[in-house]
């Protein structure tokens, strides 16, 4: 299978979890078991690792300033257990998948798509080696209704790939500045956006573009471009990604990923036609 398979897979069904980071039940349902609006994306994140504090948070989440998970964390495990944080986040998966996608939660395509992304996550589940948030997620029981299966699925090939990315990062000795450096410089995401989000100081900042202009990857000029050396950088680094996430996918066979994004992809336009990751680019997510 060609491992470009494995990003048109994950990137398909991606709304499908991604919008647990947006929709408004998140929030409520964080706030009900006494979390402060600050601490919900961190430590709904981590609470499948158990009360860990703010470093291994930094390290398995990577590009946050370690001051804004210090703010949220391990404060939060002082207001709620990691299991009842994770019982909230599946009641505000539960919660915005109905309102969402209406009949398609309780359908047979969801029924479907729901088996064949719990058997690529399994397949995933047997290398956990190297994926330590990928692990932890993998370690908690699944749930019931198809709907919440494949959520929790995604959940888990989500953090599959990112582990294998973060590892990337790493051996290419990218801090986390210089990575939203050039994920910005890629116009996918807003520069200011990322900046918001992940908090980092504008010194901060600023080392990392010219570190990054320093290695050749940046267009000439005030405005972030990757540069073709750049370009290069990047799409090497995500080929490597797509290679080290096509495990589970190659375990499904072609024939049944595109099955997968055939049936997940109605759904997944749906999440994003509602505008419920309108947000996405000003709201902390996995780069």
């Amino acid at each position: 299978m060609n491992p470009e398979m494995a990003r048109k897979t994950w990137r398909t069904v991606e709304p499908l979890h991604g919008m647990i980071y947006f929709v408004p039940e998140a929030a409520e349902e964080y706030a009900a078991a006494g979390l402060e609006p600050n601490m919900g994306y961190f430590a709904s994140r981590s609470a499948a690792m158990g009360p860990v504090g703010a470093g291994v948070v930094v390290a398995t989440f990577f590009n946050f300033d370690p001051r804004l998970v210090e703010a949220a964390l391990p404060a939060a495990w002082e207001r709620a257990t990691p299991a009842a944080v994770l019982a909230a986040r599946l009641r505000a998966a539960d919660r915005a998948l109905r309102r969402l996608l209406g009949a398609a939660a309780g359908s047979a395509e969801m029924e479907e798509a729901a088996a064949l992304a719990r058997t690529a996550a399994w397949v995933a589940a047997e290398r956990p080696q190297g994926r330590a948030l990928f692990a932890a997620h993998a370690g908690l029981e699944w749930p019931e209704a198809p709907h919440l299966v494949l959520w929790h699925a995604q959940t888990l090939l989500r953090e599959y790939r990112g582990d294998a990315h973060v590892a990337l990062l790493t051996a290419a000795g990218l801090s986390p500045v210089e990575a939203l450096v050039i994920h910005a410089a890629s116009g996918e995401v807003p520069a200011a956006a990322l900046r918001a989000t992940r908090a980092w100081s504008d010194v901060d900042w600023e080392a990392g573009v010219e570190s990054v202009r320093s290695r050749g990857w940046l267009e000439p000029g005030p405005d972030l471009g990757l540069s073709e050396a750049g370009r290069a950088h990047r799409r090497d680094i995500e080929d490597r990604t797509d290679q080290l996430s096509l495990a589970p996918y190659a375990a499904l066979g072609e024939q049944s990923c595109e099955r997968l994004r055939q049936l997940t992809r109605p759904m997944s336009r749906a999440v994003v036609d509602s505008g419920a990751l309108a947000t996405m680019s000003t709201r902390p997510v996995q780069s």
